[in-house]
């Protein structure tokens, strides 16, 4: 028998699964936010991924660790009720932004993927909860890159 591993680590309304000293595990990034949590300071709702789980990934070959994908979704439910948006919802999306993050400072090394779930129809949605298409439209960034090579 296997001891579950835990993946996922939430930081959302006050909750902290996490704190500064598990850099090892969170990145500087996941520690850094679990420990801003566990102090009261307002953060924008998110989870880590963490590093045990990228290692976890390639020692798999490249396939998710059992209960990742799981945990994961328990995250974005926590998130969603912290937000008061649902992800893929037309009317009140819940946008997420994706920010790599290590143990040692790698500035300018990895990726950040913004306003993932903004889409053809969910465009609508931030369209009405903000009243400015403008501001709707410059965070799509499809249509922005289309409009910038217009």
């Amino acid at each position: 028998m296997t001891a579950k591993h835990k993946y996922v680590y939430l930081f959302a309304n006050g909750i902290a699964e996490g704190q500064g000293a598990w850099r090892d595990l969170l990145g500087g990034k996941g520690a850094g936010l679990a420990e801003m949590t566990a102090l009261g300071i307002r953060v924008p709702p998110g989870c880590t991924i963490s590093t045990e789980a990228c290692r976890a990934y390639y020692a798999a070959g490249n396939r998710y660790p059992e209960g990742m994908w799981d945990e994961l979704l328990v995250a974005l439910q926590n998130i969603e009720q912290a937000v008061g948006a649902t992800f893929g919802d037309r009317r009140r999306p819940l946008l997420l932004s994706v920010r790599s993050g290590a143990r040692e400072s790698m500035p300018g090394m990895m990726d950040t993927v913004l306003n993932i779930g903004l889409n053809d129809e969910t465009v609508q949605g931030l369209i009405q909860s903000s009243d400015n298409p403008r501001f709707a439209y410059d965070s799509y960034p499809v249509l922005s890159l289309c409009l910038a090579m217009w």
